[in-house]
């Protein structure tokens, strides 16, 4: 709450969303997205401000201490602007548009984003952050918000800015509009093997062999290009696909991104070293790098992937889920360095002066541990470009076990020994300190992919508690943000209360964290649930003449300029991308070709950028790599959790095979749906594997051993 204007909230205390509340204080005249604000700019005629962050911004919450908390900038913006206050992370329909148009203006994006428009809309200036003076190459605000009303009144100016309007809107409707192909070529696009193979080379001419990851700083974990590399390896048993993901995931779990301490990965590293975080933790990074590393453990065998998986899924336990069972969304990187300080510092929750280290952990485990994660007295940011971490020290693996052994005279059991130790210390020091703010709303989208985590983590770890969460976050999506009776899922809950109806990504996450739910327990509720949600997004966002998937539906907000496919697997992957996938696992769990033929179109839609540009979409080359193989489909006859099940379970869960599916024989829906586990029976009353390739079957087995055997060839 601003402390300047503290007595007269606006608009946005009736709103949900922590962002939009954090600005419920602000002088400024703040209207939430929607026509109230709209109808007030024709009324008024005045330019509108789309100002767009997300709770857990850093720089976000800078423009908001020096331009809307300033009673004085406040006044000039409620002057000359309709202000307009947008949550990303609820709307990024509304973000993915006014994103688009400022890139084309100024090149580059980002948060916070800051769009002017015309009072129908249309975006003619933009930006990201500006500071409340002229500095660093940046426009003062004040001047931008007067320039622009006044020149909102200049007859001539007008004209200017409602014709870059026009012919930004113009651009972007051109932009949706451009990737579809005719019928005539749709029909040519099929996908090539040699699509995937040029994907392989251009992840390798961008891979940064020494410390891994896809080019220089900043550096953002991209967990979709795992999830590719992994599934190329697998293909054509390229060792060096796997070793890039390998050596980046041991990478980037050494370094200050991977809190050592508490277990999580921070949004992304300044430097290319992976060494200094920009502090918030996002839910989408962390569950889509726990089953990076999941799958990693899987085809490496090295239990380094499995300890970083489980910590990160103990973070997210104990730190990001409610107390029934959603999971939020983010925690912020700003915090107060001590409970007394009036400001808030970037990193103040995760930093240590080596002092304080000695001091809790003592004058032997202390060194031991400064040496390992390469502490000093003069802190060890040195590339920090701002100087904020002075004499702070931001922990990252210096130096190995073996390392630390030997410089300490200890054996490697007693210095693992003594760090666990050292951390639950340091752990409990840290709980003491002001924790960073919790972007406490549930998104369906993101809790899919935590979904999928949780399920997969109970697949490779085998710990139950992995698949109660699981199964609790999935029945919180079902009670709270669905309604059954209509098939719609919504996008946001907070507090009691969901907030607008879902986009494509929350349909097409929430799917696939139901099918691999549904491999972990088997319980055809899960499946049955996926196959609606899909059926539900095929009938709301699909193109049927042009294939893929629109990010919202038809009719959903009709103050939308244009409907946008998502054409790039970022740190989220496009919702294209995952519901191709999901669509070819249903293929080969139901049977039905409906499934196959509009994962099909959807691949050849964008078969354009797959083969010119294909590291913009891994995920929809990893959906391809499904589509031109022999999918695998593992039936397991036996009695759901018992020994003989599990036995056969662990054979298959230790062996990295990802073009799969996973059925329980002898239910009833997917006998009905698939006919050839009709006849499948158990033999000599044990459980029964059948390992089938485009439903043709190996010989049935009982024995953990010759499944294997058969899982190798």
């Amino acid at each position: 709450m601003s402390s300047s204007a503290a007595a007269k909230p606006n608009r946005l205390l009736n709103e949900k969303s922590p962002y939009l509340l954090q600005h419920a204080y602000n002088p400024v005249d703040w209207y939430p997205w929607g026509p109230a604000a709209f109808e007030k700019a024709r009324r008024e005629d005045k330019p509108i401000l789309v100002s767009i962050g997300y709770s857990t911004c850093h720089w976000c919450h800078v423009m908001e201490r020096e331009s809307y908390e300033n009673p004085e900038m406040a006044t000039l913006m409620n002057t000359y602007l309709v202000n307009v206050k947008v949550d990303r992370e609820e709307r990024p329909d509304v973000d993915k548009i006014y994103m688009m148009a400022v890139q084309s203006m100024t090149g580059s994006g980002g948060w916070p984003l800051n769009a002017f428009l015309t009072p129908e809309l249309k975006p003619f200036f933009g930006g990201t952050y500006f500071p409340p003076a002229a500095k660093w190459g940046h426009p003062g605000w004040g001047d931008i918000v007067t320039q622009i009303g006044k020149s909102w009144k200049d007859p001539e100016e007008r004209k200017k800015m409602l014709e870059t309007g026009s012919h930004i809107t113009d651009a972007l409707k051109q932009y949706a509009s451009s990737a579809d192909l005719s019928a005539e070529a749709l029909a040519k696009a099929e996908g090539k093997p040699e699509w995937l193979d040029q994907g392989f080379k251009a992840f390798k001419s961008a891979y940064d062999a020494s410390r891994g990851g896809f080019g220089g700083a900043p550096k953002f974990p991209m967990p979709v290009n795992h999830f590719f590399l992994l599934r190329y390896g697998a293909r054509v048993k390229n060792r060096e696909a796997n070793d890039m993901t390998l050596h980046t995931l041991r990478e980037m779990s050494k370094g200050g991104i991977c809190d050592s301490i508490g277990g999580g990965f921070a949004r992304y590293s300044t430097d290319a070293n992976w060494h200094i975080p920009h502090f918030e933790k996002m839910l989408y990074d962390n569950a889509q790098l726990t089953a990076n590393y999941l799958e990693a453990y899987q085809l490496s065998k090295d239990p380094e992937f499995a300890r970083v998986a489980r910590e990160t899924l103990d973070y997210i336990a104990r730190d990001m889920t409610s107390p029934d069972g959603g999971f939020y969304s983010a925690e912020d990187a700003d915090s107060l360095p001590s409970k007394d300080a009036k400001e808030k510092v970037e990193g103040a929750f995760y930093v240590w002066e080596r002092k304080e280290i000695i001091d809790h952990l003592g004058p032997k485990a202390g060194p031991a541990f400064c040496f390992r994660y390469g502490v000093r007295d003069t802190g060890n940011a040195a590339q920090d470009p701002h100087g904020e971490f002075k004499n702070k020290n931001i922990l990252y693996a210096a130096h190995s076990i073996p390392e630390t052994a030997r410089e300490f005279k200890l054996s490697e059991d007693e210095t693992v020994k003594q760090f666990e130790g050292a951390k639950k210390v340091l752990f409990e020091v840290r709980t003491k300190r002001p924790r960073p703010h919790l972007d406490d709303k549930i998104l369906s989208a993101w809790n899919g992919l935590m979904v999928s985590a949780y399920a997969k983590a109970y697949q490779v770890l085998g710990e139950e508690k992995d698949l109660k969460a699981a199964q609790k976050a999935a029945q919180f999506i079902r009670n709270n943000l669905y309604d059954s009776g209509k098939k719609l899922l919504y996008r946001n809950w907070r507090e009691g209360q969901h907030g607008a109806p879902g986009i494509s990504d929350d349909y097409a996450f929430t799917a696939q964290g139901l099918l691999d739910l549904y491999e972990a327990d088997f319980d055809p509720a899960w499946l049955e649930w996926a196959i609606e949600l899909q059926d539900a997004m095929n009938n709301r966002f699909y193109d049927r003449d042009h294939g893929g998937f629109y990010m919202t539906a038809v009719d959903q907000d009709p103050h939308l300029l244009v409907r946008i496919k998502e054409d790039q697997d970022n740190v989220e992957p496009a919702s294209s991308s995952v519901a191709a996938l999901n669509l070819l696992r249903l293929w080969q769990f139901t049977g039905h070709e409906k499934y196959k033929d509009i994962a099909t179109k959807t691949l050849q839609a964008f078969g354009g950028t797959l083969k010119e540009s294909p590291r913009a979409m891994p995920y929809m080359l990893a959906a391809l790599d499904f589509s031109l193989t022999a999918p695998r489909q593992v039936v397991i006859v036996g009695k759901d959790g018992a020994p003989d099940t599990n036995a056969l379970l662990k054979v298959l869960h230790n062996h990295y095979s990802p073009v799969k599916v996973v059925m329980l024989g002898g239910q009833t829906g997917l006998s009905k749906a698939s006919s050839y586990m009709r006849d499948m029976r158990p033999l000599d009353g044990k459980a029964t594997v059948y390992l089938c390739e485009n439903h043709v079957c190996k010989k049935p087995t009982n024995d953990p051993k010759v499944f294997e055997k058969q899982l190798m060839r």
